[in-house]
C-alpha cells in the first residue's frame, strides 16, 4: 500500500504538470491571436529588391482580417506588446512608435469583408459604404449631436458636431459674421484659405469648409473614438491621424490662417500652456483660433477658472479678443513682433531663443515659448501672401528662404503642367469623374504637381522628406496642405485611403538610404484603395525593378513611358503607372477584374 501511494505522488504531479503547461500553452495562442501576430505574417524574411529575379516572390501572404485596419506606427497592440513606457497624461501613446524592421507585418493588408469601391466623390461627403467602415459606435454616442447616422448599408453625415447641432455650413457662416467677413463667406475674399481643426470628429467642419474655398487639416488621433479620420478620408475630406501630445506637429511655422477647437476637450493649460503656444507657432500673424467650449461661455464655476486662467495666458501670448458671441470665442494674434517686445522682463511664457528653428517638426519636442516672426514678416506687417486663387501660382515671400528665385519657381510650375497632362494622357479612359479624390505626392518639393491639378476635383496631400529642404512652408503659402514624413517609416493613416499615389524619385532616395524599397512597397498597397492608382517616375532600373513586383502585389501596369528605350539615348528616367486590382477577402486572395 505504501509503494503504491508513492508511485502515485509523481504521477499526480506530472499530469498538474502537463495541465498547467496546456492551459498556459492555450493562453499564450489566444493571445497571440487576440494580437493578431502569427509567423506566416509578422516578422516574415524580408523581400529582395533589384539582384536576381529569382529572389522575386511570385505572390506575397495576406495579412490576417484582424489587421484590416493596422497603422503600423499607430498600433495600440504593438505598444501594449512592447511595454512602452508613456505617459497616458500627455498623450504619448497616442503619437507614433513605429516597429523595428524585423517587427513588420510583411503581408498585406485586406479589405474587411464585403468591402465595397468607395462613393464616388461629391457624393461621399454625405454618405460612405457601412462595410467599408464597420463602426457605429459614433453614431450612437453622438446621435443627438448628429455627427454620423446608420441607414441601411450606408452611413451618412448630416453635418452636425458637438457645437453645431445645426450643422457645420451655418456655423461656419456664424463664424465669419463674427469676424465681419464680406456675406458672411468665411474665406474673406480669399485672405482666409488654409484651415487646422484640432479634434475634428469626422471632420463635417473641414467638409463644409470647402464650398468656400477653403482647405482644411483635419487632425484627430486614432483613439477610444473609433476610426474619425477613417470616415473623414472615406468621404474625401482631407485629414491627418495625429494629437497634440508632446511633439510638434508635422506643419511648419505660419501654415494657417485659423485654427479651429469645438468642444476638442484639450486641457490648454497644461504644461505652461504648451499646446497653445504650438497653436501659436502655426498659426500666421493675424491668424485666428476660434474656440467653442463650455469655458468660452464659463457656466461654473470650474468653468471661469479655466477661462480666467486662459484669458490671462494668451493675453500674455500677446493675441486678442476678435469676437466673442454665445459658445464662441475667436482670438486674433498680433501682426508684427512689436506687442513681444514690449512685453515685461521675465514674462512667461517667454520668446524662443533666436537659434530655435519654428519649421523644424519631425521628432522635434514642443516649446513652450514664443515663436516671433522673421524679419520679412515683421516688416510686412503679416504673411503679405496674395489672396486665394491667386497664391496658388504667385511666389510667396519664404521662397527667398531656399535661394530660389522667382524664374526657377515658374519653371518648376510649367515642368510639372507638362507632366501631369503627360499622365492624364497616358491615363487615358482609366479614370473618370469622380474616380480619383484622395491623391497623395509622396515627394512634393514646392508643390507644383497639386498645383496643376487645381482644375482636377481632387486634393493632395504633400508630403515633404524629413532629411531634404524643408520646403513644406512654401507648400503651404501657395494655399496647398502637407505634413513632413519619413519613408523609411509607415505613414499615419488608416488602410484604403488614397487614390493615387505619385512617387517620384521616392525609391532612389529609399536606396540610398539604406531603407527597405520592399517595405515602401507593401505600405504604398496598405495606403492605396483597391482600384486606386501608383504613378512610379523613377530612374530607369529602378522603374524596372517595381514592375517586376506587380504580379506579387495583384497590381497592374497601365501604361509606361520611356521605359524599354536604351539608357544611352536621352534621359534615364521613366513612368510607370500602375493600378491596384480589387481583390475580396478569404484566407487566400481572390482576384475580381
Amino acid at each position: 500500500m505504501g509503494r503504491g501511494k508513492a508511485d502515485g505522488k509523481p504521477r499526480k504531479r506530472l499530469f498538474t504538470t502537463v495541465l498547467l503547461l496546456a492551459i498556459v500553452g492555450a493562453l499564450f495562442f489566444l493571445y497571440s491571436r487576440k494580437s493578431g501576430s502569427s509567423s506566416i505574417e509578422y516578422g516574415s524574411k524580408s523581400l529582395k529588391f533589384g539582384g536576381d529575379d529569382s529572389a522575386i516572390p511570385k505572390t506575397i501572404p495576406v495579412c490576417d482580417d484582424r489587421l484590416s485596419e493596422l497603422i503600423p506606427c499607430l498600433d495600440r497592440n504593438f505598444i501594449y506588446q512592447t511595454r512602452l513606457k508613456l505617459d497616458l497624461t500627455l498623450m504619448e501613446h497616442y503619437e507614433r512608435h513605429c516597429p523595428m524592421p524585423e517587427r513588420r507585418y510583411n503581408c498585406l493588408i485586406p479589405p474587411p469583408p464585403g468591402y465595397k469601391i468607395p462613393i464616388k466623390w461629391p457624393k461621399s461627403i454625405d454618405q460612405v459604404w457601412r462595410a467599408n467602415i464597420p463602426h457605429t459606435h459614433l453614431a450612437t454616442e453622438k446621435s443627438d449631436q448628429r455627427w454620423m447616422v446608420v441607414k441601411g448599408e450606408k452611413i451618412v453625415f448630416p453635418g452636425g458636431g458637438t457645437h453645431f447641432h445645426y450643422g457645420a455650413d451655418k456655423y461656419i457662416a456664424s463664424i465669419a459674421n463674427m469676424l465681419n467677413f464680406p456675406n458672411n463667406v468665411i474665406n474673406n475674399e480669399g485672405r482666409l484659405r488654409n484651415v487646422f481643426d484640432v479634434g475634428c470628429g469626422v471632420a463635417s467642419f473641414g467638409g463644409y469648409l470647402l464650398s468656400s474655398d477653403v482647405i482644411a487639416m483635419s487632425l484627430a488621433p486614432n483613439d477610444v473614438h473609433e476610426n474619425q479620420i477613417q470616415f473623414a478620408l472615406e468621404r474625401g475630406i482631407p485629414a491627418y491621424l495625429g494629437v497634440l501630445g508632446t511633439l510638434r506637429l508635422p506643419y511648419p511655422s505660419r501654415s494657417f490662417e485659423l485654427a479651429h477647437c469645438s468642444r476638442c476637450r484639450i486641457d490648454w493649460l497644461q504644461r505652461n500652456g504648451i499646446l497653445l503656444l504650438e497653436l501659436d507657432r502655426i498659426l500666421r500673424p493675424g491668424g485666428y483660433f476660434a474656440y467653442s467650449s463650455p469655458e468660452a461661455y464659463a457656466q461654473d464655476e470650474e468653468d471661469r477658472r479655466i477661462w480666467k486662467e486662459m484669458s490671462a495666458l494668451v493675453g500674455r501670448m500677446c493675441w486678442k479678443i476678435a469676437s466673442k458671441r454665445n459658445q464662441t470665442v475667436i482670438w486674433v494674434k498680433p501682426l508684427t513682433n512689436d506687442c513681444y517686445l514690449k512685453r515685461e522682463p521675465d514674462t512667461h511664457p517667454p520668446l524662443c531663443s533666436p537659434s530655435d528653428d519654428p519649421d523644424a517638426v519631425w521628432g522635434v519636442k514642443m516649446k513652450a515659448c514664443i515663436t516671433r516672426y522673421s524679419d520679412q514678416m515683421h516688416r510686412a506687417k503679416g504673411a503679405d501672401l496674395a489672396p486665394w486663387p491667386a497664391r496658388l501660382t504667385t511666389p510667396p515671400p519664404r521662397l527667398a528662404d531656399f535661394n530660389y528665385s522667382t524664374e526657377m519657381f515658374e519653371k518648376n510650375m510649367e515642368y510639372w503642367q507638362q507632366e501631369v497632362a503627360n499622365y492624364w494622357k497616358m491615363l487615358d479612359n482609366k479614370i473618370k469623374p469622380g474616380t480619383i479624390r484622395n491623391v497623395m505626392d509622396m515627394k512634393a518639393n514646392l508643390g507644383s504637381f497639386a498645383a496643376a491639378l487645381k482644375d482636377k476635383d481632387v486634393w493632395v496631400m504633400n508630403v515633404v522628406p524629413e532629411n531634404g529642404p524643408n520646403t513644406l512652408k512654401i507648400i503651404y503659402d501657395r494655399g496647398l496642405l502637407g505634413t513632413v514624413h519619413n519613408w523609411c517609416e509607415a505613414f499615419s493613416t488608416y488602410p484604403r485611403t488614397y487614390d493615387l499615389l505619385h512617387a517620384w524619385t521616392i525609391f532612389s532616395d529609399i536606396i540610398e538610404k539604406e531603407c527597405s524599397p520592399e517595405d515602401l512597397l507593401i505600405e504604398m498597397d496598405r495606403i492605396l484603395r483597391p482600384k486606386g492608382f501608383i504613378i512610379v517616375y523613377d530612374k530607369r532600373s529602378v522603374v524596372l525593378s517595381i514592375k517586376k513586383f506587380l504580379p506579387a502585389l495583384h497590381w497592374v501596369a497601365v501604361a509606361t513611358s520611356n521605359l524599354e528605350q536604351d539608357s544611352n539615348q536621352g534621359k534615364d528616367d521613366a513612368v510607370l503607372i500602375i493600378q491596384k486590382k480589387m481583390w475580396l477577402t478569404s484566407e487566400s486572395i481572390q482576384v475580381s477584374e
